[in-house]
């Protein structure tokens, strides 16, 4: 059963289909606000350090703002009775911090984790780049041993991004609610 208003976490490395993907969920529910937690690095016109596979520890105070503006902007959302569908690149530790920033309860946890090949062939045909010089391989690799378990994993490898949205509708109060 869908829970209104509430929170759904999307995560996963760069170009698993976070951004398609809830922007798909946010449309098919009835009041729902897709905020894409890259703006806010975005935001920064000057002296933004961007993440890398060796991130500076300005790159990692930025992070950490991001997180923490995407949560506080998602609990306000919720607050005034939508449901936010917030997609970001949270992983490792990160995953459970995030958690604990969003105060907002219901709150979903979805990751999206394709096999790397499928994630590296969606980042070669998708006209944005993320990965730069950053292997997909590595990132993923990292992602898979650093990320706790927390919420619904899915492996979307070959799912169509509807496909996908179905199924979270279906499985996320089951299989990805925190608290």
């Amino acid at each position: 059963m869908w829970k209104s208003p509430a929170v759904v976490l999307i995560s996963g490395i760069m170009a698993v289909g976070k951004s398609t993907v809830a922007e798909g969920l946010a449309r098919r529910l009835p009041r729902a606000v897709h905020l894409r937690g890259d703006v806010f690095r975005r935001m920064i016109v000057s002296g933004r350090a961007d993440m890398t596979a060796e991130p500076t520890d300005e790159a990692l105070r930025q992070l950490r703002l991001r997180y923490d503006l995407a949560a506080s902007t998602a609990d306000r959302y919720a607050a005034a009775g939508f449901t936010v569908v917030l997609q970001d690149v949270v992983l490792g530790a990160d995953l459970p911090a995030m958690i604990g920033r969003i105060r907002h309860r219901p709150l979903a946890v979805v990751v999206l984790a394709p096999r790397a090949e499928v994630v590296a062939t969606r980042e070669r045909d998708r006209p944005k780049t993320g990965y730069g010089d950053w292997p997909v391989a590595d990132l993923d690799a990292g992602f898979r041993a650093d990320t706790p378990r927390i919420g619904l994993w899915l492996d979307t490898s070959d799912q169509t991004p509807e496909e996908t949205v179905t199924e979270i509708l279906a499985r996320a109060w089951t299989d990805g609610q925190i608290g």
